[in-house]
């Protein structure tokens, strides 16, 4: 299993935490943000698969927002697997 910080960017949440497990997603958890949206968050996506992940939350908006909760860890599960 491998761990992942990502900074988040344009978001109330400031950072990201996860593992993945092959291209398993698991242990979600976000820095700041909106508390109860974010452990939903982070409840739907443990264990599904990172492409499924990556698809549903990818260009999510936030209100004015050009990005999202879900967006940012769509963008960190992409750079995760991207290395």
């Amino acid at each position: 299993m491998n761990n992942f910080s990502y900074k988040t960017s344009g978001t109330c949440s400031k950072q990201i935490n996860f593992e993945l497990d092959g291209s398993t997603v698991k242990n979600v958890s976000f820095i700041g943000g909106c508390d109860g949206n974010l452990k939903g968050i982070c409840n739907i996506t443990d264990g599904m698969d990172i492409k499924t992940v990556i698809d549903k939350f990818s260009g999510i908006k936030c209100g004015s927002k050009n990005t999202s909760c879900p967006d940012q860890l769509a963008k960190a599960l992409i750079e995760a697997t991207a290395n």
